[in-house]
C-alpha cells in the first residue's frame, strides 16, 4: 500500500478500498475494507490527518468516481443516541477513530412492518471497524466525544432509508 511516513493517507487508503471493492464488492470485499480501515485507525498520524479540519457530524472526505463509495468523517462532542435505521439499498462500514460508540443491532419483527427488536450491542473503541450490509438495522449511541470514519457504498444522503420503532 502506498503510504506516507505515518503509514496511511486518505488517498492511499481510498486506492486500496477501490482495489478490494473492484475485485469483490460483496460482503467479503467489505470485510477486507473494514480490516484495512481498522489498520489505518491504529495510526494516530492518519487519524490526525483526517480530522485536521473540523468534520462536524458528517463530512465527505472522499468519493470514488468509478465505484461510488464514500469515505466520511463524523465528529460528535456530546452524548447522542441514534435511532434504528438501515442503509436502504447500500451498506456502510463504521470505524472508531477516537472515543467510544455503542452499536446496537436489531432484527425485524415478523408481521410488523417497521418494528424491530434489539438483539445485541457492541462497544466500538479506537481501531474497531464493523460492516453493516444491505438491510441490516442498527443504531449508534455516542457515549461522549467521539470521532468515526464511515465508508458508505454510495452517498447515503441521497438514498431513501428505513426507520424503525423498537418493540419488546
Amino acid at each position: 500500500m502506498a503510504s506516507s511516513a505515518s503509514g496511511y493517507t486518505l488517498d492511499s487508503l481510498a486506492r486500496e478500498f477501490a482495489r478490494v471493492l473492484g475485485t469483490d464488492a460483496g460482503p467479503a470485499g467489505r470485510t477486507g475494507v473494514a480490516q484495512l480501515l481498522s489498520s489505518a485507525l491504529a495510526k494516530p498520524a492518519f487519524v490526525r490527518e483526517l480530522f485536521a479540519r473540523p468534520a462536524g457530524e458528517r463530512r465527505i472526505a472522499y468519493e470514488d468516481p468509478s465505484l461510488g463509495f464514500c469515505i466520511l468523517v463524523h465528529e460528535y462532542d456530546h452524548v447522542r443516541e441514534g435511532k434504528p435505521h438501515d442503509h436502504g439499498p447500500s451498506w456502510a462500514i463504521y470505524g472508531q477513530a477516537e472515543g467510544e460508540s455503542v452499536m446496537n443491532e436489531y432484527e425485524r419483527v415478523d408481521g410488523s412492518p417497521g418494528k424491530v427488536r434489539k438483539v445485541r450491542s457492541h462497544t466500538m473503541r479506537p481501531g474497531d471497524a464493523r460492516v453493516y450490509n444491505e438491510g441490516d438495522v442498527h443504531a449508534v449511541t455516542h457515549t461522549g466525544p467521539s470521532r468515526l470514519i464511515r465508508v458508505e457504498g454510495q452517498d447515503l444522503a441521497k438514498v431513501r432509508r428505513g426507520t424503525y420503532e423498537v418493540v419488546s
